[in-house]
């Protein structure tokens, strides 16, 4: 009997995401889990793994917010703890996966650190590699927002407000993510979607 594949995410918007992501890349979509936010996401972590077994795959999308060296500290940590050995002092730039132990109990676990598992950022940087290049309203929309002389957001939650103030001007203005990524606004072909697939791909066979 094939076990159970969990991919355990921050919230709505990042499950829309990759479900719509395995959709159009015809993987089998796992079960999808929004935790409501990342402190409760890594509490969430290690309490499935124990609930999992060597035949059940456990996947995790985390942004790396401000600091990825401290988001993967705080991923490895919980690995080590629940029995895991050899986790890499950082994370794979390609995706972290690690197989489970001949003979343990531990299920298969890997590890997505938004944007790209080597730069600061979050669910939101990720969808910027997704904007076509050529798209002429990009770099407008970055350049609005970074004129305000007194914006009320704060700096780091930067690319959330230019993604949304680019996805406003579209055909179809304000659509969420997923179906943004649905109407070809956002290409889930560009190569750093790919990276993200590949892993997908890897982890959930």
């Amino acid at each position: 009997m094939a076990g159970q594949k969990v991919l355990l995410v921050e919230g709505r918007d990042d499950e829309h995401v990759m479900v719509r992501i395995c959709q159009e890349h015809q993987i089998e979509i796992p079960e999808v889990e929004p935790c409501d936010n990342d402190s409760q996401l890594l509490t969430e972590f290690p309490i499935r793994i124990e609930l999992l077994d060597q035949e059940d795959v456990l996947g995790v999308v985390i942004d790396a917010d401000v600091n990825v060296s401290g988001r993967w500290q705080s991923i490895f940590n919980r690995l080590s703890a629940v029995g895991y050995v050899d986790v890499p002092r950082q994370p794979n730039p390609s995706g972290t996966i690690l197989e489970p132990v001949a003979g343990g109990l531990l299920p298969k676990v890997g590890v997505w650190i938004m944007p790209n598992n080597q730069d600061p950022g979050k669910l939101e940087d990720f969808l910027a590699f997704l904007v076509p290049p050529s798209d002429p309203h990009w770099r407008h929309a970055e350049s609005c927002v970074d004129s305000l002389e007194h914006p009320r957001f704060r700096s780091v939650d930067r690319s959330k407000v230019v993604i949304h103030t680019w996805l406003a001007w579209q055909r179809n203005p304000g659509r969420p993510f997923g179906t943004a990524i649905r109407s070809r606004f956002l290409n889930s072909d560009a190569p750093q979607a790919q990276q993200l697939v590949n892993w997908l791909r890897v982890l959930f066979g």
